[in-house]
């Protein structure tokens, strides 16, 4: 695998390298040729142009391509307006192929499905790279319907962009098709000796407090926890609503865990009702972090994760970069990010608007994000082993400053919880029995009650305990005896809330105990009443022996008040303690 890369200037220029690259494959073994076209150039008269030029002095090549943000030739940040990167394949055996459709969120099921009956038809494909217009799109069912692929295609691209970041124009391109403003190209390569290996880094490590989405739709961010999600960028990073939002958060962007993989979504804008506009797609109830970013961070993830492109020993290296990394590094910077992998092998590609990889067969959208594609022809040479040489501070020890403010504002933030934890446990929770306290166990009464009620199920129960003849144990063996006897008890009921669903145990008052159960049957309360009973009478204490309690329970009647289902349940215990003790009576 050859590749070649041309800066276009001039037609004489462009031709001329043109010509170069014909006469570098008539005077060597070569067959299949892919060119890629990446534009900052967003005239498709001067992309036709080029790609006629193409199609004059290289009739046999497929070409695809795209508008882009910006272009990224041997690592760095390209100062050409279009880059045309011409890849030679030397086996004969590698094959590639084209696909265009048009694509917006009315039709996207029909590109993917013709991309599905190719790869079922020609089980060569081993990679799919994509070009596609997604601005204002929901990837979500793009995504989906792409995981249903044969789960060994290796499937990566990018969103075509504008150099403008707020312009909404942006096309995508191939041989034979010609350019679209909608749509999407796919380029299938494969064959027996085509190998490729695709990764994502991000550098963006997410803090630990993590907020609930209670409100979104598509790409709009509602709200976080039940508030306005702009109101966290405020309170947290005391990030304003004014011209300079888009920068500022570049460097704090969403992160969430989708699957098991760690994505970026990045808040572009906020609206007056402070929502916030995010670059992809946002899913109710998943929880988000609020990530950070700062260059050594990011540069550190790019080398670590180097190595493992080295180790494929590629012969090229196709790279789609967020637009917003750009940003956040500025254009005097940015090529610090992909530069070192020139060393591995040509690499070359474009900023985007969201970045694509499948991983484990699931396709994924991102943002923020760099996406490599290696790809190879033959096996790898055993004996030559590359190192990844990286960034200079390979060999540093030193931490970075930010991952130790990092580190003290989550131990506070930890400490912070657990203390908050603690107090919120010491209001709700009995101190000598660690139960839930008798306000507590009441408004899950309640609570209990109100389901009932709004669903019809009257599958809630009490049991009612009381000690039998607590009042001699404290008077003849002291209350300390007293204290392990209501421990004792106060276990017991635990373990037996913790073994059916839906149960919960407090203390009620002294020596008196109440559960409650929603969603079980008469049989599994009672058998659950008769195994407390039978397990305390069974419990010796050092000085009291033996002690036995007396256990009432009754049902929740259609709409009843807690009153009323309260004392129903102190009847049956008392009708217990009346009926000789150490025994369980139930009243309907």
């Amino acid at each position: 695998m050859k590749q070649f890369h041309i800066s276009y200037d001039s037609d004489e220029q462009f031709l001329s390298e043109l010509e170069a690259i014909n006469r570098w494959r008539r005077e060597n073994a070569s067959y299949q040729v892919v060119c890629r076209i990446y534009s900052q150039d967003m005239e498709k008269e001067h992309i036709g142009h080029v790609c006629g030029m193409l199609d004059a002095n290289m009739p046999d090549a497929l070409y695809l391509g795209c508008t882009s943000n910006a272009n990224i030739l041997e690592g760095s940040l390209s100062e050409a307006e279009i880059l045309v990167i011409c890849t030679v394949f030397e086996y004969a055996t590698t094959k590639a192929h084209l696909l265009q459709y048009p694509f917006q969120e009315s039709n996207y099921k029909e590109a993917v499905d013709g991309l599905k009956q190719f790869c079922e038809a020609n089980p060569w494909v081993k990679s799919v790279e994509m070009h596609a217009t997604i601005m204002n799109m929901s990837m979500k069912g793009f995504c989906d319907e792409m995981s249903s692929l044969p789960r060994d295609i290796q499937v990566f691209g990018g969103g075509a962009f504008n150099p403008n970041m707020d312009d909404e124009y942006a096309g995508v391109f191939s041989k034979g098709s010609g350019f679209c403003e909608h749509g999407i190209v796919f380029l299938l390569l494969g064959g027996e000796d085509y190998y490729t290996y695709s990764r994502y880094i991000s550098g963006w490590k997410p803090l630990k407090r993590k907020f609930r989405i209670t409100k979104a739709d598509k790409e709009v961010l509602y709200e976080l926890d039940g508030r306005p999600a702009f109101e966290v960028y405020k309170q947290y990073l005391n990030i304003e609503k004014n011209e300079n939002f888009f920068s500022n958060t570049l460097e704090f962007p969403m992160f969430l865990e989708r699957g098991g993989f760690h994505i970026l979504r990045c808040p572009l804008a906020v609206t007056e009702d402070n929502a916030l506009i995010m670059s992809s797609d946002m899913e109710e109830n998943a929880y988000v972090s609020i990530a950070y970013g700062d260059p050594e961070t990011i540069l550190r993830s790019i080398w670590q994760d180097g190595q493992m492109i080295a180790d494929f020993q590629p012969e090229v290296i196709q790279t789609f970069s967020c637009a917003a990394r750009r940003a956040f590094w500025g254009d005097l910077n940015i090529s610090k990010e992909t530069v070192m992998f020139k060393d591995l092998a040509p690499t070359a590609g474009f900023y985007t608007h969201g970045e694509f990889i499948r991983l484990e067969g699931e396709m994924l959208n991102f943002n923020v994000t760099l996406v490599l594609a290696a790809m190879r022809e033959g096996m790898p040479q055993k004996e030559k082993k590359v190192d990844f040489c990286g960034p200079t501070f390979k060999k540093l020890d030193k931490i970075p400053m930010i991952w130790r403010f990092v580190s003290f504002i989550e131990a506070s933030t930890a400490e912070l919880e657990a203390m908050n934890r603690k107090l919120t446990l010491s209001a709700i929770t009995d101190g000598l029995t660690k139960l839930y306290n008798r306000s507590e166990i009441e408004r899950r009464i309640n609570s209990a009650l109100e389901e009932s009620r709004e669903s019809g199920d009257n599958r809630v129960h009490l049991i009612m305990l009381d000690i039998d003849n607590f009042k001699k144990v404290n008077d003849v063996y002291g209350h300390k005896e007293g204290d392990r006897v209501i421990i004792a008890l106060s276990d017991i009921l635990q373990k037996a809330a913790e073994s059916v669903k839906g149960a919960s145990a407090g203390r009620w008052g002294g020596e008196e105990f109440m559960l409650i159960l929603s969603g079980n049957e008469n049989e599994v309360v009672m058998e659950l009443a008769e195994k407390i009973r039978a397990s305390f009478a069974e419990t010796k204490f050092p000085a009291a022996g033996h002690q036995t309690v007396s256990i009432g329970v009754t049902q929740v009647r259609n709409r009843e008040s807690i009153d009323r289902i309260c004392s129903r349940v102190d009847k049956a215990l008392y009708t217990a303690k009346d009926g000789g003790k150490n025994r369980v009576v139930k009243l309907d």
